[in-house]
C-alpha cells in the first residue's frame, strides 16, 4: 500500500475551506497536474458529484483521473475516490478548526494492483508530491476576500 499526507493551517474559517474543497472545479486553481476538469455527473459541490480530469502524465501525456465524491461532513470532511485511469487513490481532505484558523490535512492511499506493484518507489513520490501541493491551496485561499 501507499499512503501520503501533509497538513497545513489556513487563514480562514472551516466552511470557507470545506466549500472550496466541495467544488472539484477548483482542482485546477491549486493542482498543477491538471490539464482539464469538468462536472461529469451529479451536482456540482455535493456527494455523489463525479468530475472528469485529465492530468499531465509521464512525457507529458493526459491521463484520465476522473474522481467522485464520496462523502462528506460540512466544515470536517471531505472523501474522494479515483473512478477513472490508472491508477485508482482514495483520498481525504480532514479539516479541525484552531481559533480562527483551520487546519487542513490531506491524505491519498492507493492499494497497487498488477504492475503497479513494480513501480512502488514512483507511486509513493508522485503520491507525496500531490499533498504537497496544499501548500498552494493555502495560497489560494488566503489570497482570496475573507468572508
Amino acid at each position: 500500500m501507499a499512503f501520503a499526507a501533509h497538513e497545513v493551517v489556513i487563514d480562514r474559517d472551516a466552511m470557507t475551506v470545506y466549500g472550496f474543497l466541495m467544488d472539484g472545479m477548483n482542482n485546477a486553481l491549486w493542482r498543477s497536474g491538471v490539464r482539464s476538469i469538468s462536472l461529469k455527473a451529479g451536482v456540482q459541490g455535493e456527494n455523489g458529484a463525479v468530475y472528469q480530469q485529465t492530468l499531465n502524465g509521464p512525457g507529458g501525456r493526459p491521463i484520465a483521473a476522473d474522481f467522485q465524491i464520496t462523502e462528506s461532513r460540512p466544515g470536517a470532511e471531505v472523501r474522494f475516490a479515483v473512478v477513472a485511469g490508472p491508477a485508482r487513490p482514495t483520498g481525504g481532505y480532514y479539516l479541525s478548526t484552531e481559533g480562527k484558523t483551520t487546519r487542513l490535512r490531506f491524505a491519498l492511499e492507493l492499494h497497487p494492483k498488477g504492475l503497479q506493484k513494480l513501480m512502488g518507489g514512483m507511486i509513493q513520490k508522485t503520491m507525496e508530491a500531490e499533498v504537497a501541493q496544499l501548500e498552494q491551496l493555502k495560497t489560494v485561499i488566503e489570497s482570496r476576500p475573507a468572508a
